[in-house]
């Protein structure tokens, strides 16, 4: 017998991967429910569905039909923005390297930092059907109290920390307090972000050599594909602790009118840093002869609208995107890279990951995602 070759179609918080499972099953697709324990059903990375790689096409239309997981996101948010840094973190190195970026981006423009922690339950009371309600009631009471205790004193240590470097002279005295939210750690961020409408949302990644060959279900890269806010994802090894200190920014434009939204909201962003170089590049795989005719026609508008930045462009070969914007990287010393992104329906960020989503994985130079 042919073994099943299996396709991760989501990775969801347990109830909303059980609804899918019965919404697929009902129509004759068998499901498969990964990293679920017997006992403890729900963990903090979420759990995966996966399905045989043919029923990939059905499923996709069934998803696509039953539209199962709208919610409220299409309603946009007004454009004035809080004058708040969110930075996510989960107590690692890299986390640590977000919030000293973070903390010297607050303090250049007066800004308050929130550190955001999503933590998670993991106890599931229904697995255990022959203990009565009162029962499971004060388990699941003890379990959520045990699970914030830690989580708080996790944060706390981690507040510690940044308390010393700042008392140390390594991290500005910028104002800031702290968030602790129960959920999915992406999930948890987006409603913050709605909520509180910040900035700019900071998050640290692991960088190039060390992201698991398992991409799917990243923390950052599901926030890239979701969130309405500039979001900065920044490597843990970069030469710079302060955008202050950034000297050549990249641009990347497809020549859409959107880009011209995004780099308003970028020009917003960097407006205080006067030695900073943006040189634009275009944003394309196949040959085309008026890319340099685009991008000379786009820094011209560009600098008569925005006279107090230095523009100019480089125009990436044909052939293949990230190893052109690799090599544009390196030559021309690029210290962050910045482009709009477009938010996409769940099916699209799953199974056609935009460039975005790709580059946060392929180099170690901080990204800027623009949302447009």
């Amino acid at each position: 017998m042919e073994e099943k070759k299996l396709v991760t179609l989501a990775i969801l918080t347990y109830e909303k991967a059980q609804i899918l499972k019965t919404i697929l099953e009902s129509d004759g697709i068998e499901v498969y429910i990964h990293n679920v324990g017997l006992i403890q059903p729900v963990i903090s990375a979420g759990v995966r569905v996966r399905i045989n790689e043919d029923h990939l096409p059905h499923a996709l239309r069934i998803i696509k039909d039953v539209k199962w997981q709208e919610n409220n996101d299409a309603e946009e948010l007004p454009a004035n923005r809080n004058k708040m840094i969110l930075i996510p973190v989960d107590f690692s190195d890299y986390s640590l390297r977000a919030c000293e970026l973070g903390f010297n981006y607050a303090h250049r423009t007066g800004a308050e930092v929130i550190l955001l922690h999503a933590y998670f339950n993991t106890f599931v009371p229904s697995v255990f059907p022959y203990l009565n309600n009162e029962v499971n009631k004060n388990l699941d009471d003890e379990s959520i109290r045990v699970v914030y205790n830690h989580a708080k004193e996790d944060i706390g240590k981690f507040c510690g920390m940044i308390n010393r470097k700042i008392n140390d002279g390594e991290f500005p005295a910028a104002k800031y307090d702290y968030e602790l939210r129960e959920g999915l750690p992406a999930e948890e961020i987006m409603a913050y972000a709605r909520e509180h409408r910040p900035m700019m949302i900071i998050m640290g990644t692991r960088g190039k050599e060390q992201i698991n060959a398992d991409l799917i279900g990243s923390v950052t890269g599901e926030v890239i594909e979701l969130t309405k806010a500039p979001l900065l994802a920044v490597p843990e090894h970069i030469p710079f602790n302060d955008l202050g200190k950034m000297r050549r920014l990249a641009f990347g434009t497809s020549f859409r009118q959107d880009d011209l939204v995004a780099f308003d909201q970028l020009a917003e962003l960097v407006k205080d840093m006067k030695e900073l170089q943006i040189r634009l590049f275009n944003i394309s795989t196949s040959r085309n002869e008026w890319n340099e005719i685009r991008l000379t026609g786009f820094s011209e508008y560009l600098k008569k609208h925005y006279p107090e930045l230095h523009i100019d462009y480089t125009v990436t070969p044909d052939g293949d995107l990230l190893g052109a914007i690799d090599r544009f990287v390196k030559e021309e010393q690029i210290d962050v890279i910045a482009f709009g992104s477009q938010r996409r329906s769940v099916i699209m960020r799953v199974f056609n990951p935009s460039i975005a989503h790709r580059m946060l994985f392929h180099g170690n130079t901080p990204l800027m995602v623009i949302p447009v």
